[in-house]
């Protein structure tokens, strides 16, 4: 899984949001890493909708602008559980390779 994807994904398992939403999580999450235009994003919401890893919670308007909220799907939810602990399990092995290098990481 793509890190932007896994990140997207992190950011609506807390639960449904809009586009903006979105867009402001991902930024926090990655440490501002991360900045997703609009369009890329909408690209990529499209794609993981199509992929059955999200879908539409509702829409509402706002200020006369449609603002469509979007939810992880009980698939999406699977998928980012098992990168998760995919990525996990990197880490662990990456900070135990390390303390026993000697190349510093004294504790974490």
């Amino acid at each position: 899984m793509r890190e932007a994807t896994f990140i997207v994904l992190t950011a609506l398992a807390a639960g449904p949001t809009h586009g903006y939403g979105i867009i402001r999580e991902v930024n926090e999450l990655s440490g501002g890493r991360l900045t997703l235009r609009t369009s890329t994003l909408y690209a990529a919401l499209d794609r993981l909708t199509d992929e059955g890893l999200i879908a539409v919670d509702r829409e509402e308007a706002v200020a006369g602008r449609l603002r469509r909220y979007y939810r992880l799907t009980e698939t999406g939810s699977a998928a980012l559980t098992t990168a998760a602990a995919q990525q996990q399990r990197i880490a662990a092995s990456a900070l135990q390779r390390l303390r026993g290098s000697g190349l510093g990481l004294a504790s974490a």
